[in-house]
């Protein structure tokens, strides 16, 4: 069973919505329970704008450019570091890029609660051992499993769209 779910947001000086952080804290806790993961769970969820993802991006991945969301897995199939203080496992960091979250809305036609419900189902998948890039299997098992939980969350894909091959 599920335990505690912590998501600790910092907005890193960039104008987020009303209600983003409890979206995002519905979406960690939603893929959790999906997953049927075990016990309390810590998620550091940092929202920023192009410049910094860019510099993240570049940093980390030695890819120069922006990016919507970048996700920093602290645990290896399945074994995860424990917060000593409230015995959560810590799975990791999620970045997000507002700016570009807002732009993707605008492209696929949805609102960007959507699109940053998406970014964050996705990240969190990355954070379990998901991974999309080798393509094949993969990518749709963990495709199939970000619409299942933005369906339940009630924000389901609003029209079908294309991801470009550098994006994914």
């Amino acid at each position: 069973m599920i335990g505690k779910v912590t998501v600790i947001i910092a907005k890193n000086g960039v104008k987020v919505p009303a209600g983003v952080s409890l979206l995002v804290r519905r979406c960690c806790k939603a893929v959790l329970e999906l997953e049927r993961f075990e016990g309390p769970a810590e998620v550091s969820v940092t929202f920023v704008d192009d410049e910094e993802i860019h510099r993240l991006n570049r940093q980390f991945r030695q890819i120069d450019r922006a990016t919507d969301v970048l996700s920093f897995p602290l645990g290896e199939n399945g074994v995860y570091d424990v917060n000593n203080d409230t015995g959560a496992k810590l799975l990791g960091d999620i970045v997000i890029s507002v700016p570009h979250a807002q732009a993707q809305a605008q492209t696929y036609g949805h609102s960007l609660q959507r699109e940053i419900g998406f970014l964050t189902v996705h990240s969190m998948l990355h954070l379990l051992g998901y991974d999309h890039v080798n393509g094949g299997m993969e990518r749709v098992r963990m495709r199939e499993k970000e619409e299942t939980v933005l369906t339940r969350l009630g924000l389901k894909r609003d029209s079908s769209y294309y991801m470009e091959e550098e994006d994914q």
